[in-house]
């Protein structure tokens, strides 16, 4: 007999249909509703709600396999199918993260296409694979962003029982495995939970109507979330989730749902005697996210950090343009290098306001924020989805891997960018509703209108060819250019392995020379200095030592080095 088990407080009848055949459910308190039903594994199932025809999925569904729209399937993981029992998890201190899309990682866009370049992530020196959302969603392919049934694995990746295969291989090879979760907003198209019971408030974000995290039936709701979370850590044996646009979240309980997660997530932790990591991307700059529930803070393990991307990339590539607009000074990257954040309860002229709070550099370290050159938002939310390597030089790419890398941070990569990938990584849907995609693409290109972009320019989410542009292109690793780059990325990543100066987490110990002028940058960790030359000129720097790694060969003096333009050197003290 399989339980099935439905919230629909707001209603006076439940059924559900299994395989064709209408079952009564009866209450069984808190607006739940249940109904024991022999049912096999793959049984299509749905529930009726009073009167309506329509037989809708489950809020709850493990598995869509023809698409958020129709049934739900009657879904058991095999237990006995994962090998990973000796497998002890990884801290975020010391990781480094390599953030993919499943659809455009490899030409088939599967979970069992990317177990099959995960040899290669392990010799580039990736130790987290972080995995962009994959729950359920409309079409065949979406960012992920637009899931209606979280619980569910979308099917043409492989669904449930490929991503239980790509963990465990995950595992198997020392690699962790980071999931994208989004719990701020429901996709568009495919949305029938609403049907069942309040999940949403009047409230609206960037993306949608808000989650009800704080007003009647609230505790369901945030349920709801947390054992989503729970779910993938436990049942699908991940080690961390990124938990996508925190600062959407609107709860003014006094327990805030990031908190409650956190707690939550620690007591699993401690059942699975593995760590388990929450990374938040926040918008705030407020470090009561990573700051510990002891001292008053929200618990979570780590953030991403979009001021020290802004910081990088504008000092190398001279963009100012938008939110870039207070960037770009190499006094504004020193200041990012050695104190996190550099809004910090300062002004921000694209908000117009003062923005975020210091952080506390001698209580939370500087492994709590992930660091990056790029990211899926700071590529794909460009009009045409151009890389760093459609505008920058090499040498230029090499330096901000080198900043990143070299960072006290927790690196994390974006697919394709250590070789310097060519591929555009573009916004792309497939909603099957012709409204809903009709309003996806006008939309986008109303956003960059409004930045000044042609509209002829951005590409329509909805062509098909806009998804598999996005797909990276393996064999550029076989052209010398890409190879160059490659074997450089290679390299920082073993040297941060190799020297314990490169992974110190405290901002104390770090230091930053500069010359806004002449456009060069020191980096100080400990016995070693790397030494960029941000301009397109040689240039000498007041340090020197033995050079451990370059990009190209710098010229060593007695009390100088000179660098050729973009370029960077990687010294130790004799």
């Amino acid at each position: 007999m399989t339980l099935f088990e439905v919230w629909a407080p707001r209603v006076e009848q439940v059924r559900v249909d299994v395989d064709g055949v209408v079952h009564p459910m009866g209450r069984s308190g808190g607006g739940w509703w249940q109904a024991e039903v022999a049912a096999a594994d793959g049984a299509r199932y749905g529930f009726l709600l009073d009167d309506d025809p329509r037989v809708l999925p489950d809020p709850q569904s493990a598995r869509q396999p023809d698409g958020v729209h129709e049934r739900s399937a009657v879904h058991r993981l095999d237990r006995s199918a994962w090998t990973d029992s000796g497998w002890t998890g990884r801290p975020l201190a010391g990781a480094v993260f390599y953030e993919l899309h499943v659809g455009t990682f490899t030409p088939d866009g599967t979970f069992d296409s990317a177990i099959e370049r995960l040899d290669y992530l392990v010799d580039l020196g990736i130790t987290v694979v972080e995995l962009m959302p994959v729950n359920a969603f409309d079409g065949t392919h979406n960012w992920g962003y637009d899931g209606v049934l979280w619980y569910a694995v979308h099917e043409p990746y492989g669904g449930p029982d490929g991503l239980q295969r790509f963990v465990d291989a995950c595992h198997a090879r020392g690699l962790a495995v980071a999931l994208d979760v989004v719990y701020n907003h429901l996709g568009p198209s495919g949305n029938y939970l609403p049907r069942f019971a309040p999940y949403l408030t009047e409230g609206r974000n960037t993306w949608g109507q808000s989650l009800n995290l704080d007003g009647p039936d609230s505790d369901e709701v945030r349920r709801h979330i947390i054992g989503n979370a729970l779910r993938w850590l436990r049942d699908f044996h991940i080690d961390a989730l990124r938990i996508d646009a925190v600062h959407a979240l609107v709860d003014r309980t006094a327990n805030h749902l990031l908190a409650e997660l956190a707690t939550e997530t620690t007591r699993l932790a401690a059942h699975l005697r593995r760590p388990l990591t929450l990374i938040a991307e926040s918008d705030l700059n407020d470090p009561k996210l990573i700051t510990p529930r002891a001292a008053g803070g929200y618990g979570l393990t780590g953030q991403w950090n979009d001021d020290l991307h802004h910081a990088i990339h504008t000092a190398v590539s001279g963009e100012r343009q938008g939110y870039y607009a207070d960037f770009g000074s190499l006094r504004c990257l020193a200041h990012t290098l050695t104190h996190g954040f550099f809004h910090a309860a300062t002004f921000s002229s694209f908000r117009g306001r003062t923005h975020g709070r210091p952080i506390d550099t001698a209580v939370i370290p500087a492994s709590a924020l992930l660091a990056y050159t790029c990211n899926h938002d700071q590529i794909g939310n460009r009009a045409i989805g151009d890389r760093p390597s459609a505008n920058l030089t090499d040498g230029q790419l090499a330096i901000k891997a080198a900043l990143v890398l070299c960072s006290p941070y927790t690196p994390m990569l974006f697919m394709g960018e250590e070789w310097g990938a060519n591929t555009p990584f573009l916004f792309f849907t497939s909603h099957t509703d012709p409204v809903i995609a009709a309003a996806t693409a006008d939309g986008r290109k109303a956003e960059f209108a409004e930045h000044g972009w042609s509209t002829d320019q951005v590409p329509n989410p909805q062509d098909p060819r806009t998804f598999l542009r996005s797909k990276l292109n393996w064999s550029e690793l076989e052209k010398s250019r890409h190879i160059r780059l490659h074997s450089c990325y290679r390299k920082l990543l073993a040297l941060r392995r190799d020297r314990p100066e490169l992974t110190d987490p405290w901002l104390t110990h770090i230091s930053v020379d500069y010359d806004e002028n002449a456009r060069w940058i020191v980096v100080h960790r400990g016995a070693l200095k790397l030494v960029c030359n941000l301009s397109e000129d040689q240039v000498t720097v007041p340090v020197t030592g033995i050079s451990l790694l370059s990009w190209e060969p710098p010229t060593l003096g007695p009390s100088a080095t000179t660098l050729p333009a973009h370029s960077f050197a990687i010294l130790a003290d004799y």
